[in-house]
């Protein structure tokens, strides 16, 4: 069954035909969000279905855009595991606490939802050439998904980015450029040459379908909860494409009849080094200003801006939420904590949630009984320097 009616833009809802390749809004210059006939969804039993079903996130096809089964690329994405975090929980004063595990994904991220979903629906679509900014993991995710596809694949990366997402961008055989610079210069370098080369341009919530694939995970929470949803959501935010993502899977799910009208706090997490959405909340406005020398080892969380800002600014007002910006030497003592604790070695940007969960537990803004989930959007192993200044830490 094909859901998918058209393209809205997120700002001036201008629609746009959903079977033509579109990266923003051509009127406003915003993103594009997919958007599906749910009616006949709330008529069947397909939440029934779902859990019987194998394939990964690709059990929620039909609220993905992809229309043929196909055309789907991929290497096993999602259904990724709900830990229970009991002993954490009880060292920070937290009974209900859990960690949503993304490390176990393929290419090590969270960010391989987004890509398969972005890789399948640019080949349905014809494309044959990608490419992306990125400051290692949405990079590392399109060379894999784009080598499953046998795709062109080109990153626009920060010279400085880890030597190993480079490494794994290469060994998959795509073309890396280093720029010297932020991500913002990568994405203004890939600009300046994407339609020249015919690129379909990757970049955070440049093209609308990585949201698509990121959204799963708010689906798969409601089903790990038995179709209920937490109270509190602490999430690591670079680009957003994931929060973002999660709220309009909640905003289907009501519509569909899967949860009741029950959203969590959505708890937005950066680095102090990189805070453009914690000040910009703190500060009452409705988009972010540019984070001007952005420094962290959180590298996924050294996004000194992003056009999705009114939306992650959105979601949290929305969900009576918060943003807290947490030190580096934080996240590497809770990046050990949470190894040495429950055996989850997280990425940076994930060990930052822990840090922020401890915060706000201390200010009284986590209640003890609540049920909070954690994310860990990827796996520390690739980040060894960041292992050695934990471990230090």
């Amino acid at each position: 069954m094909r859901s998918l009616t058209h393209l809205e833009c997120s700002k001036c809802e201008a629609q746009h035909d959903p079977d033509e390749l579109h990266s923003v809004c051509e009127k406003c210059g915003k993103p594009l969000l997919c958007r599906y006939d749910l009616e006949p969804l709330a008529k069947c039993t397909l939440r029934e279905e779902v859990r019987a079903r194998s394939g990964g996130m690709w059990r929620f096809r039909e609220l993905l855009p992809v229309a043929n089964d196909a055309d789907i690329v991929t290497l096993g994405e999602g259904h990724t595991p709900l830990l229970r975090a009991e002993r954490l929980g009880r060292a920070i004063g937290l009974g209900n606490l859990f960690v949503k595990d993304e490390s176990a994904m393929p290419a090590g991220t969270f960010k391989a939802r987004g890509m398969a979903v972005a890789v399948s629906r640019a080949v349905e679509l014809g494309a044959t050439k990608a490419a992306v900014a990125s400051t290692g993991n949405a990079g590392g995710a399109l060379a894999t998904y784009g080598a499953r596809a046998g795709m062109e694949v080109h990153i626009f990366m920060p010279r400085d980015t880890p030597e190993t997402a480079r490494l794994e961008c290469e060994t998959a055989g795509a073309d890396v450029v280093l720029i010297d610079g932020l991500i913002s210069d990568c994405a203004q370098a890939l600009a300046a040459r994407r339609d020249e080369e015919g690129w379909f341009d990757l970049s955070t919530l440049k093209e609308p379908y990585r949201l698509e694939g990121k959204k799963t995970m708010g689906y798969e929470l409601a089903e790990h909860f038995d179709w209920e949803l937490p109270d509190v959501i602490i999430y690591p935010t670079g680009g957003g494409t994931g929060l973002i993502g999660m709220w309009k899977a909640f905003e289907e799910m009501e519509l569909i009849g899967w949860i009741s009208g029950h959203r969590p706090r959505m708890i937005s997490v950066q680095s102090t080094g990189c805070a453009p959405i914690v000040r910009a909340f703190k500060q009452g406005a409705d988009e972010a200003e540019r984070w001007q020398d952005p420094e962290t080892v959180a590298s996924g969380l050294r996004a000194p801006g992003t056009i999705g800002d009114f939306l992650i600014l959105r979601a949290i007002r929305d969900s009576g939420g918060t943003a807290i910006a947490i030190p580096d030497d934080e996240i590497l003592q809770a990046l050990r904590q949470l190894a040495a604790t429950e055996g989850i070695l997280a990425c940076p940007e994930g060990a930052a949630t822990l840090a922020a969960a401890i915060r706000l537990r201390e200010h009284g803004l986590l209640d003890a009984d609540e049920r909070v989930v954690l994310f860990n959007t990827g796996s520390g192993l690739k980040y060894p320097e960041v292992l050695r200044a934990a471990l230090k830490a």
